[in-house]
């Protein structure tokens, strides 16, 4: 039977928030507030946190080892402070996919500061279950970095902390609440669903055929995640899923009064060919092969408009234990939509 773990704090949303602000498309978020955000922070730390993010994820498997709890910013900051600045790379990939092969390419780079080919190919397989493809020039910025590792780890820190200071302590104060909130109302769901059920309620619709599997799964609430989910393996047969505890009538962007939730959705059902994938999953399951045969698209461009429909909430997706995903249109999304319209326009005639 699979255990339910519970895990929280800002320090999950530090990392989030970062990588959502350089690829604010992914996330509904308006670009050039997300530009706006990042030209808060320092030119040269600015610039190097761009290049960084290409190759380093956002640490949760670092984070989730810690033992501090709950993992506020500060605190996480002062941990990574505490280790030596050319370990602190590694570190950050802890619980990622570093083969005992891969480990053995690091060390010799960092033994020896020269960068090979074959130790290009070796860095790639870390990224082998990512979802879009990593580039070139990123491998080759994290083997420069793995080069450097006291250099990186010196300037990654101050980074994050420049981050901090101009940006997320103010906005955690903010955030913090509503966290805390979605903790609580999180595990009141608990009470009354089993595992899959929970995290498809919590994922608003990822169903993971293995989920029942599993040893253990961590459940981490966030504010910047919303309306999507991040996933990994921190241990073997562990699962860690970070999911959004932002309601439909919260933003992103503070004071902003059309909800997000409800431009996403309108955007995403403004395309014609959106609107027949809506049709098609509306009367049976599909795959991303099998609407692109339909639709005359390449699988690639389907999954495109299908990455569009789930940030809207307009579909769900099930993950075959081999990773193959199926799509359906959920079964609340257009009467949910209509009532948010609804209840934008008539709470904007009540208050005029």
């Amino acid at each position: 039977m699979t255990e339910v773990v519970w895990d929280s704090g800002t320090a999950y949303d530090f990392f989030i928030s970062l990588f959502v602000l350089h690829n604010p498309d992914r996330f509904g978020l308006r670009a050039s507030w997300a530009a706006g955000v990042r030209s808060r922070i320092p030119f040269h730390h600015r610039q190097f946190l761009e290049e960084t993010l290409e190759f380093l994820p956002a640490p949760l498997g670092w984070l989730n080892s810690l033992q501090t709890n709950p993992k506020e910013t500060k605190t996480v900051l002062e941990s990574l402070a505490s280790i030596p600045a050319d370990n602190r790379l590694i570190t950050l990939f802890k619980n990622q996919e570093i083969t005992p092969e891969v480990g053995i390419t690091i060390q010799k780079i960092r033994s020896s500061q020269t960068i090979e080919q074959t130790d290009l190919d070796s860095l790639r397989k870390i990224f082998i279950k990512r979802i879009l493809p990593i580039k070139p020039r990123a491998i080759q910025k994290l083997a420069q970095a793995f080069a450097n590792s006291s250099l990186f780890g010196d300037q990654l820190l101050a980074a994050y902390e420049s981050y901090y200071e101009v940006f997320f302590k103010e906005e955690e104060i903010r955030i913090q609440p509503i966290i805390e909130r979605g903790l609580l109302d999180s595990h009141g769901l608990a009470d009354t669903l089993s595992v899959p059920a929970l995290v498809d309620e919590l994922s608003k619709g990822v169903t993971y055929e293995s989920m029942e599997t599993m040893d253990r799964i961590w459940l981490v609430p966030s504010y910047w995640s919303s309306p999507l989910i991040f996933l990994i393996e921190p241990r073997t047969n562990e699962k860690l899923m970070v999911f959004g505890c932002r309601s439909d009538e919260q933003n992103l962007v503070p004071g902003e009064y059309v909800p997000d939730s409800l431009v996403v959705a309108l955007k995403a059902l403004s395309d014609s060919t959106r609107l027949r994938i809506a049709s098609y999953l509306q009367e049976a399951p599909e795959t991303p092969s099998s609407l692109g045969k339909k639709l005359r698209l390449r699988p690639p461009t389907v999954v495109h408009h299908l990455n569009i429909m789930r940030l809207a909430g307009l579909v769900q997706v099930k993950i075959s234990k081999d990773g193959e995903r199926s799509y359906s249109l959920r079964d609340q999304a257009i009467p949910s939509l209509v009532r948010q319209i609804d209840n934008f326009f008539y709470d904007k005639s009540a208050s005029s």
